[in-house]
């Protein structure tokens, strides 16, 4: 079986990180619920796997990637702080953190931006982060 890409190394290791955060799961209202889909039928709050680019940056040999990936942060409506609450502790846990990753060695891991806004059609709220990470392949 051979190694994970870059994307999906990533994000088996963030799921990694933030499962054993007590604080972060009392947020999620007891359990961490960050999914790759909206889970079916489920209540906010809860966070999904969004948008994700990653960008050769190989250099002398050294096979490598940029990654920009958007965590979301859903919340009910009138209950953006729910939200925001979510997307701080998360951005806490992996701003600069020291991740493992199957197949690939992350280099840096940063929050890159963060914010919030409001679904026109039901009026929940979205908070969101978008990580930035530069990753190498190993072996």
């Amino acid at each position: 079986m051979s190694a994970p890409g870059p994307i999906l190394a990533l994000r088996t290791a963030i799921l990694a990180a933030l499962a054993g955060d007590a604080a972060l799961a009392d947020l999620f209202g007891g359990t961490i619920r960050l999914h790759d889909e909206p889970p079916r039928g489920a209540a906010p709050v809860y966070a999904l796997f969004g948008r994700v680019i990653a960008r050769d940056a190989s250099s002398e040999g050294v096979r490598a990637h940029a990654q920009e990936a958007d965590i979301v942060v859903w919340s009910r409506p009138g209950s953006a702080a729910a939200g925001l609450a979510v997307a701080d502790r998360i951005a806490t846990l992996l701003d600069d953190a020291d991740l493992a990753l199957a197949g690939n060695r992350l280099i840096r891991l940063r929050v890159a931006e963060s914010g919030a806004t409001r679904d026109p059609g039901s009026g929940a709220a979205r908070a969101w982060l978008r990580l930035s990470a530069l990753t190498e392949s190993i072996g």
